[in-house]
């Protein structure tokens, strides 16, 4: 199958023309925690647009990826995954999730193959059935908005156990449609795609087609700078890193105020919780700091426009993940 089977407006049949009615409408991606919800976004999106990681509680913000063809728009909203809250910044996150399920027209529920149905599935399911589940006259109950079981990771699983499992997840909810993928192997992800727009409602494109985010290139910057420094120091970083990009200064000519061809500085924030956390986030001679600097280079100049410096900061914010004000300061 290819992206021509998604994206053709209209089909001959009987030797006349139907036109396919364009769609589009939001989609909220959820699941419990470390279950593939920003690789999946970032596989049908193109791009990096969310930290994919596997470390749990990875996305903190309701990032929104869009997706055009020539037929449809749907705006993806990379949902936090849902857990129990521990600190006030967890709340924060679920409160986030609260938010983005306020106003969809369809829901994907995240499952992965790999491993069994669980406690926080069944919290997920009764926390949509809250929010999403009616009433009909004749005393049965539906569903609101189309409700997607999407099987991540299939991968991981051979053929048999992998039926197994789809049958085992269409015994969990009346799902609307149940679509098993690979998003790192790019396995079944125009299924994945037809299946979504399938399910939205006619309407207009909301976006222009080159746009693939919501989000402020400030926003964008400082997730991909979480997102490496996740990489870069795998077990070793405090969970409680916050990343802010103070400003994006581009560089004018002093007499006319017009820009040149000069670097634009990214002057960036990186917030840990105790003074002792700063020298894991810098490294040994800054080791850690030049590396994510290196890698995250031609992303930024591409979000920016232009070449561009990153001017790190490590600051301490002493139990930021339980001060109100703090959280505030960080954009939670």
């Amino acid at each position: 199958m290819t992206d021509a089977d998604v994206t053709e407006p209209a089909f001959q049949r009987s030797g006349a023309v139907t036109h396919v009615p364009y769609r589009s409408g939001f989609v909220a991606v959820v699941g419990r925690p470390n279950v593939g919800k920003s690789t999946l976004i970032n596989a049908l999106i193109g791009t990096q647009i969310a930290i994919a990681s596997s470390r749990p509680e990875t996305t903190r913000k309701a990032i929104r990826g869009i997706l055009t063809t020539d037929n449809a728009q749907i705006v993806l909203v990379d949902t936090p995954g849902i857990h129990r809250p521990r600190t006030l910044l967890g709340q924060r996150l679920n409160d986030v999730v609260e938010e983005s399920l306020s106003d969809v027209d369809a829901v994907a529920f995240l499952l992965p193959a790999d491993q069994e149905i669980g406690p926080g599935d069944k919290r997920i399911l009764s926390r949509l059935r809250s929010d999403f589940v009616v009433k009909r006259d004749d005393g049965t109950f539906k569903w609101k908005v189309p409700l997607i079981a999407i099987v991540t990771k299939i991968d991981e699983l051979d053929r048999g156990a992998l039926i197994n499992k789809l049958i085992e997840i269409n015994e969990f909810a009346d799902f609307t449609d149940i679509v098993p993928v690979s998003a790192l192997e790019h396995d079944n992800l125009n299924e994945v795609r037809n299946v979504l727009v399938e399910n939205m409602p006619e309407g207009p494109q909301m976006y222009p087609s080159e746009q693939i985010t919501e989000e402020r290139p400030e926003d964008t910057i400082a997730e991909l700078i979480r997102g490496a420094f996740l990489e870069e120091l795998d077990d070793e970083l405090p969970h409680s890193l916050a990343v802010v990009v103070d400003s994006i200064e581009y560089p004018e000519d002093n007499d006319s105020g017009e820009s040149y061809s000069g670097k634009a500085q990214v002057i960036v924030s990186i917030y840990v919780e105790r003074d002792s956390q700063k020298p894991i986030i810098i490294g040994h001679n800054a080791e850690h700091l030049v590396r994510v600097k290196k890698k995250l280079r031609t992303a930024v100049n591409r979000i920016v426009g232009q070449k561009a410096k990153l001017d790190l900061h490590v600051k301490v914010a002493k139990g930021w993940q339980s001060d109100p004000k703090q959280l505030e300061k960080l954009g939670f």
